[in-house]
């Protein structure tokens, strides 16, 4: 998810441009990150967010940074939980249990990963790590570029980290 302020592309103007970040599937979700531009204006952000909140969005701003809140908290951790499993320190369905559990979430990084889609992760993972190559969070796990070369994209095609 990125913003593409290098484009040169405003149309009426750099104040104008900002970003909407909605998440999937979008009826569902309640989230969305108002992306600001360093030179969007004011009221350019207002008008974003008074649209989002008509939509009956709960709104949140953030910079436009690589993947903006959610995603950038969000994939490196899934990649880091597959790291984890790689390196053996746990199995998927322990790593799952575990953050539900223990860290209150709803469904753990793998059945995530699954529910996102393994492919979608590895193309998020793949264009931070191109732009930002130094970054080891954005280092991609060899065992998610496998399952995908696999056609293993989880619950899209039936079989990920789990099968379903």
């Amino acid at each position: 998810a990125v913003v593409s302020t290098q484009s040169g592309h405003y149309g009426r103007g750099k104040d104008r441009f900002g970003g909407l970040h909605f998440f999937n599937p979008v009826p569902v979700m309640k989230l969305l990150e108002v992306v600001k531009t360093n030179e969007l204006s004011g009221e350019t952000l207002a008008a974003l967010k008074s649209f989002g909140q008509k939509m009956g969005k709960v709104v949140v701003e953030c910079s436009d940074t690589p993947g903006f809140i959610v995603n950038r908290l969000l994939v490196p951790n899934l990649a880091e939980a597959i790291r984890m499993v790689e390196r053996g320190v746990a199995t998927p369905k322990d790593v799952d249990t575990g953050m539900k559990l223990g860290a209150g979430h709803p469904m753990g990084p793998f059945a995530l990963a699954d529910y996102v889609g393994l492919d979608t992760v590895l193309f998020i993972l793949q264009g931070w790590h191109e732009k930002y190559p130094e970054v080891e969070l954005f280092q991609i796990p060899e065992t998610l570029k496998k399952l995908v070369d696999e056609g293993k994209l989880g619950v899209k095609s039936g079989e990920g980290f789990y099968k379903y």
